[in-house]
């Protein structure tokens, strides 16, 4: 007899700590909401990852070379080489040019 009361308390104290896993603020669905967050900061650290490296290989081939910098300077500052001829194409109609700026 002694022992169907201690299977009944065992088993009864088991529900309960399953139950308080379940429902608790803390328990299996906090859980699952942190696998997600941490699953999504992966993949933002992987594109991130990526990025740096392609700014690292930038940041080394404008130290090393000069083709670089020059290219920098053609397409962020407008500049021109000292041999080269600039063409500026206005179109006949007289329309006014607009610059497209989008983010």
């Amino acid at each position: 007899m002694n022992l169907r009361w201690i299977v009944l308390v065992l088993g009864v104290a088991g529900f309960a700590m399953v139950g308080q896993l379940m429902l608790s603020d803390n328990g299996f669905s906090r859980t699952q909401e942190l696998r997600s967050a941490v699953q999504s900061q992966h993949l933002e650290n992987e594109s991130l990852q990526e990025r740096n490296f392609s700014l690292e290989a930038e940041v080394l081939n404008l130290k090393n070379g000069r083709a670089a910098a020059e290219e920098r300077a053609r397409t962020d500052l407008g500049m021109i080489g000292k041999s080269e001829t600039f063409f500026q194409v206005v179109p006949a109609s007289g329309e006014r040019l607009v610059a497209d700026v989008r983010p």
